[in-house]
């Protein structure tokens, strides 16, 4: 089973949100097949912890526009891993080094991607990346 319309819908908005705020490898896994508990995970990085934090808040605005209030979110303190629970999609925004480190993409590349808009896959800010 493929994640739902919704969960694509909302995994969309998230990584457009992300991208105007120039987070960097923005990617969508379609984890439905593998997790009870949401459809889609969201990885996306930041620079530092402010840009992260940064990040968070303008993809939190955009799902509540679409009528998603998160159930969990945690991290955002620290502003290195955040994890924000919106139930079908869980959105992981980290710095870049944790994201180096940690590899969610190894671990989950048994699963799907899900494919982005160009404007929302993020970058590094250069024309190549438009």
């Amino acid at each position: 089973m493929a994640a739902t319309e919704r969960a694509v819908e909302l995994a969309v908005a998230a990584a457009r949100a992300a991208s105007d705020l120039k987070a960097q490898e923005i990617i969508a896994l379609d984890v439905s097949e593998q997790l009870v508990l949401t459809d889609v995970f969201l990885i996306a990085s930041g620079t530092n912890e402010r840009q992260v934090g940064a990040i968070v808040d303008a993809v939190e605005e955009s799902l509540f526009k679409l009528g998603a209030k998160p159930v969990r979110r945690e991290g955002k303190a620290q502003g290195r891993w955040v994890l924000i629970d919106f139930g079908d999609v869980v959105v992981h925004v980290q710095h870049a080094e944790d994201r180096v480190y940690y590899a969610l993409e190894r671990l989950w590349k048994d699963c799907p991607l899900i494919e982005l808009p160009a404007d929302a896959r993020g970058g590094d800010g250069s024309e190549a990346d438009a």
